[in-house]
């Protein structure tokens, strides 16, 4: 542990969970302009969780524990990712955590806690919800972990600051045909972890297409409004992610004051951008049929095969 990484640790989950439900509504207000409606203005996702933890907490009749900390995990392992990984700083506060395989680790419990509450219920929209949810969990995380590992073979570790440092010193890395294969990977990935179209559509309570939002019918006051900022939060990871390991460029490498703000204007903007491109892409999206998910997830899985057998030919 050294400066750069405790400066990040404390910078980074403030600049993630105040900003987090900012881009959900600029997200939605760029839906809303290009569908020809006014929107309700970026701040609605922060009203709305205001309104939220200002009820009072129900539980629904013969749920167990399980129901009642699942926003908590949720919430607790998505926190710790933002701590551990490259967001504004290459440096970690704990660096063993900011391995690959702890990260994806972190962010796959806090899914599978979801899940689990969703079945705790027993209602069949729960149910439902949570199966359909581990099915893509299990498609998608393979991929995650490969298409990674395929930029982490060529630095011959599989430490996220690592990665993001190589391609620093080493610009030429983000055109090669390990990278755009891995970036094409990750983006399918981040579409379907998030429950964005077309896989699953944010916006929508039908019965029939519904995912996350099945899962989480039962919640209400304190607790939607955890699982609801904890979905910001891994939508505001997954992009950064995403821009870091490919377009690390303005990452604080140094605990200079300036270097640090730097990090975090260029956080803050390549999330923006990714996040309205994202946004503006579902306009023009249909949602796919529940039994072609599969099909895109495993193509997105040869992606990331094909990137890391390019990553030991290419070397």
């Amino acid at each position: 542990m050294n400066t750069l990484g405790v400066v990040g640790g404390i910078v980074q989950p403030v600049v993630i969970v105040a900003g987090a439900p900012l881009l959900v509504g600029v997200m939605r207000q760029v839906r809303a302009r290009l569908e020809g409606r006014a929107g309700a203005g970026v701040w609605q996702p922060w009203r709305d969780l205001r309104k939220l933890f200002g009820k009072e907490r129900i539980t629904p009749r013969g749920t167990s524990e399980v129901f009642r900390i699942a926003p908590l995990v949720l919430v607790a392992t998505t926190l710790v990712v933002t701590v551990v990984a490259p967001f504004v700083t290459t440096a970690s506060a704990i660096n063993p955590v900011a391995d690959l395989f702890a990260v994806v680790a972190l962010l796959a419990l806090g899914a599978v806690a979801l899940a689990l509450a969703g079945l705790d219920t027993g209602t069949a929209f729960g149910g439902m919800g949570s199966s359909r949810e581990v099915t893509i969990l299990a498609l998608v995380e393979p991929t995650l972990l490969v298409a990674i590992f395929a930029l982490s073979v060529r630095v011959g570790s599989t430490n996220l600051g690592a990665i993001v440092s190589s391609t620093l010193d080493d610009p030429a890395r983000v055109i090669s045909p390990v990278s755009l294969l891995a970036a094409v990977a990750l983006i399918v990935v981040i579409v379907a972890e998030t429950g964005r179209l077309p896989v699953d559509n944010p916006s929508t309570h039908l019965e029939l297409t519904m995912v996350h939002e099945a899962m989480v019918l039962e919640y209400a006051g304190p607790d939607l409004a955890l699982v609801e900022l904890a979905s910001a939060m891994r939508l505001s990871v997954f992009l950064g992610l995403l821009a870091n390991l490919f377009l690390p460029w303005g990452i604080a490498t140094s605990a200079a004051p300036l270097a640090v703000l730097i990090g975090v204007l260029a956080l803050v903007i390549k999330v923006g951008v990714l996040g309205v491109v994202l946004a503006a892409g579902e306009v023009f999206l249909a949602k796919l049929r529940l039994f072609r998910v599969p099909e895109l997830l495993a193509g997105s899985f040869l992606l990331a095969l094909l990137s890391v057998a390019a990553s030991f030919f290419l070397a």
